[in-house]
């Protein structure tokens, strides 16, 4: 009796085959479905966004906040990482507080990632809705309160929190991370080639100093205080304290929960979340939870900016607001020159209009690309009035593309300046002679033609490069001083890569206002003699139809299933990663914010 056998090759590609094309089908079955459903929703339109009589806003801050609202859709976790746009936020708020239907606003906190500036906007923003006389409710949740959440939601006439969750009042403050000793370790020279007298240039002292110089410490100690009384100032306000008690709060470490915040009077009371539902059915007289009607104020304020929008896109818009976010390069993420031009050019072009309100969240970037941008709104000012409002930070190439414009705006706690310019050359041939036993060698019909990370530059290649960073620099400074009607020997004085805060910046001349986004665009309007204002945003909005059914689907079904997300990143780790990708776009010399702050 022979023994049969079958071969893996046999059983494997029948049966790989055969999953591949169930899945085909399996896929192909599944965007006809989708595909149907979005069409009718193309052939019908979408339902209209309702809200009922006596609604309550649901603010719930629970992530990030940027100027303008983004959303991607992530393939490997089959969702969208979305982040709150500030403006829309902002834009509800002025809506919300003439709409009949809202009776008041629940700002349901947990973990907001945000800048200082963007808080400080969105807390004037709830203040001008209190004014309406609806209320405002605040409650903190998670298992930590950050300062930046309580700064927030302080500014509520009513606050509550969860009785158990710890609660964060110690003052701000900052480290740095110096690689400097890594890189010896790893025979790795860096050659710092920075502007002359560019010592609060501090970005790129990591590479060359195992502690802070006293540049650096200077201007981030006045950075921290300066905003920290801010802070402080703020919240006192709110609470009917005094601010010299938040430093003593602070000092003695006496407020670690929200049981302390309550003895401290920081906030009203401490309450489960069914405690506040139910003072919500007693205010509007309910007798079930089920009857309060709850609007959420995200989805609210976008369609609320959305339609606004696209009423604007319709009829002729004279008034154009050009957000600019992120990192200055000249293609890719962040602020694109490549980009942010076409729009200058577009509206320069377009006669209906009249002036241009140009936003700026950025730590700079790219110096070529900052003087493309800078080029096109200096060309665009000759036409019509360009406006700068700064939001969390408009510093170095940030500050650099604002120079043109005929008045700067800046929140107290903008950052701003850091006037300055630099370059790093790093050495590898040690590393990889020593390191991993590779060693180069070289040909040329010149005496420069191999300029090579692997064999250091010479006297006479390092003066070339100091002198192209002094240009720069040099040009900086011009740039500066032509824009702000200063000497150039004053901009001198207060540049050298300085980083202020736009409370100092405007004693020193380098802002002309303290104001909002919407007190630049309200400048903008009055000094263009715009009568009837009609304001476009750009990029412009766009309603993304797969999106809107993908959150319904996504709506019906988290309330009975848990989902996880396997590729879900801790946040920190997230946060080093992005840091690395920025790097790898860091080519050329540079106008950069000299630190990275993260508050919380």
């Amino acid at each position: 009796m022979t023994e049969s056998k079958l071969s893996f090759s046999k059983i494997f590609w029948p049966s790989f085959v055969a999953v591949v094309i169930a899945s085909g089908v399996a896929m192909i079955f599944f965007f006809l479905v989708l595909g149907g459903i979005i069409g009718s929703i193309s052939e019908f339109g979408p339902a209209p966004f309702a809200i009922n009589d006596n609604a309550i806003l649901h603010m719930k801050l629970d992530g990030q906040i940027q100027d303008k609202g983004n959303s991607t859709f992530d393939a490997g976790s089959l969702d969208f990482n979305q982040s709150i746009g500030l403006a829309s936020l902002i834009y509800g708020l002025d809506k919300a507080k003439n709409d009949s239907k809202i009776k008041g606003l629940f700002i349901d906190i947990d973990d907001v990632q945000c800048g200082f500036s963007s808080a400080q906007a969105l807390r004037k923003a709830i203040t001008d809705f209190q004014k309406s006389g609806k209320f405002v409710v605040a409650y903190f949740s998670g298992e930590m309160i950050s300062q930046k959440a309580y700064y927030i939601g302080s500014v509520a006439k009513e606050t509550y929190a969860f009785p158990t969750s710890a609660f964060q009042m110690n003052g701000l403050g900052g480290e740095m991370m110096f690689f400097k000793n890594l890189l010896d370790k790893l025979e790795i020279e860096v050659e710092i080639v920075r502007g002359s007298n560019n010592d609060f240039k501090s970005a790129v002292e990591p590479f060359f100093r195992t502690n802070m110089s006293d540049s650096s410490r200077v201007q981030s100690e006045r950075l921290l205080h300066s905003i920290w009384e801010d802070m402080c100032t703020e919240m006192a306000v709110s609470r009917n304290i005094s601010s010299e008690n938040f430093n003593v709060l602070a000092d003695s470490m006496k407020v670690t929960s929200t049981e302390d915040a309550f003895n401290y009077k920081l906030i009203d009371a401490l309450k489960y979340r069914d405690e506040v539902m139910s003072d919500f059915m007693k205010r509007l007289k309910v007798d079930k939870m089920a009857d309060l009607s709850f609007c959420n104020f995200e989805d609210y304020s976008r369609n609320a900016l959305l339609d606004n929008q696209v009423l604007i896109q319709a009829q002729n818009a004279n008034v154009a607001v050009i957000l600019a976010e992120g990192d200055v390069n000249r293609e890719g993420d962040g602020i694109s020159s490549a980009k942010i031009c076409k729009l200058f050019e577009k509206v320069r072009n377009n006669p209906a209009i009249k002036t241009v309100v140009f936003r700026i969240n950025s730590p700079g970037g790219s110096a070529l690309a900052s003087e493309e941008i800078w080029r096109e709104v200096a060309i665009t000012n000759k036409v019509k009035k360009v406006i700068v409002s700064m939001g969390d930070v408009a510093a170095s190439g940030g500050y650099y593309i604002a120079t043109p414009a005929v008045r700067i705006f800046a929140e107290a706690t903008t950052i701003t300046g850091s006037i300055g310019v630099f370059g790093m050359i790093p050495y590898t041939g040690k590393m990889f002679e020593n390191k991993l036993g590779i060693n180069f060698d070289r040909v040329a019909t010149n005496k420069h033609s191999v300029l090579s990370l692997n064999q250091k530059l010479s006297p006479e290649e390092l003066l070339r490069v100091q002198g192209e960073v002094d240009n720069i620099y040099n040009q900086f400074l011009k740039r500066v001083a032509d824009g702000r009607k200063l000497s150039l020997e004053r901009v001198k004085q207060i540049a050298r890569g300085r980083v202020w805060t736009g409370k100092d910046a405007l004693a020193i001349g380098l802002v002309d206002e303290i104001g909002s986004l919407q007190d630049a665009i309200n400048f903008a309007i009055k000094s263009s003699n715009v009568a009837a204002a009609k304001v476009i945003y750009y990029p412009l909005m766009k309603e993304d139809k797969f999106e809107s059914l993908f959150k319904l689907l996504k709506d019906e079904t988290e309330e009975s299933e848990m989902k996880i997300n396997l590729n879900s990143i801790p946040a920190d780790l997230l946060s080093y990663y992005q840091e690395i990708k920025k790097i790898e776009g860091r080519m050329g010399i540079q106008m950069r914010l000299p630190f990275d702050i993260k508050f919380d």
